[in-house]
């Protein structure tokens, strides 16, 4: 057995966080195709250059974050007058702003902070994500239950974009051009159809069903069902690569093996002689 010392596991240590640092300030791919993207592309473009400078990537996103809350509140006050629901959709443009534009202004300004902005803006990506579900089961017009599939989905998804990014450096935004600003849309759209039309609901083998039930319903659905199909397919990728890179590694050892063993044996051969 050989034993480091102390000094050793301080210069493992070290070189560790060097290795870890420099694979978390790669830069990423990001992958963003979304349905919307044409519109909102140019609109982030003209607020960089229009937010005065007091306006850092931080303030935009704790408001942001007061979007979430904003559509929190109003889902669930929708229990004391549906017109809350205003309050939801005024939440989600505040939500969507803050959200698209904290990075987008770092990067506009070249000052980004690779690994700070990545962990702040996920994790109160995740908190938001609670917020918006767990309002909406409280609503007058979405099951408990249907929310939390969806949200259980979601957060599925996201634990797959994260895991993806630090294995192959790529960031992707949307599936099936389907991301966070498309869903934003088509919850201010289905709140303005509420306040229009009221809730059409369905008696299924599940119970009474609104259709905004059944539109979250196939929602969570698809997440689930992207979340199953991309983990087995990197899997496989990822076992395939591995094990070549492993077969490389062990042809590679075999053949340094053979060139420091081939002088050695010369020399043996030479003294006998």
């Amino acid at each position: 057995m050989v034993l480091c010392s102390r000094r050793d596991w301080l210069d493992i240590l070290k070189l560790r966080e060097k290795l870890i640092l420099k694979r978390k300030t790669k830069k990423e791919t990001r992958v963003n195709n979304g349905l919307l993207i044409p519109l909102e592309k140019p609109a982030l473009a003209y607020f960089c250059k229009v937010l005065p400078a007091w306006v850092t990537p931080d303030i935009l996103t704790l408001f942001g974050l007061l979007g979430s809350f904003m559509i929190f509140f109003g889902y669930w006050l929708t229990s004391v007058n549906t017109a809350f629901l205003w309050l939801a959709n005024l939440g989600f443009v505040i939500n969507w702003f803050g959200d698209s534009m904290d990075g987008t202004i770092a990067r506009y300004r070249h000052i980004e902070r690779p690994r700070y902005g990545y962990f702040v803006d996920h994790a109160l990506d995740a908190l938001s994500q609670v917020l918006v579900f767990v309002g909406l089961g409280l609503s007058v017009y979405i099951r408990l239950d249907m929310a939390m599939f969806a949200l259980i989905g979601l957060l599925l998804l996201s634990v797959l974009v994260h895991s993806l990014n630090f294995v192959n450096g790529v960031f992707r935004i949307t599936y099936m051009q389907f991301g966070p600003t498309e869903l934003r849309a088509l919850a201010v759209l289905l709140n303005l159809s509420y306040l229009v039309i009221g809730i059409p609901s369905f008696e299924t083998p599940l119970g009474s069903m609104g259709i905004y039930d059944m539109v979250l319903g196939l929602i969570a659905a698809a997440e689930l069902g992207i979340f199953i199909f991309q983990t087995i397919k990197w899997a496989r990728i990822l076992d395939a690569q591995d094990r070549r890179k492993r077969a490389e590694d062990e042809q590679a050892d075999k053949s340094a093996a053979r060139r420091t063993s081939e002088p050695a044996k010369t020399g043996a051969e030479v003294d006998q002689y």
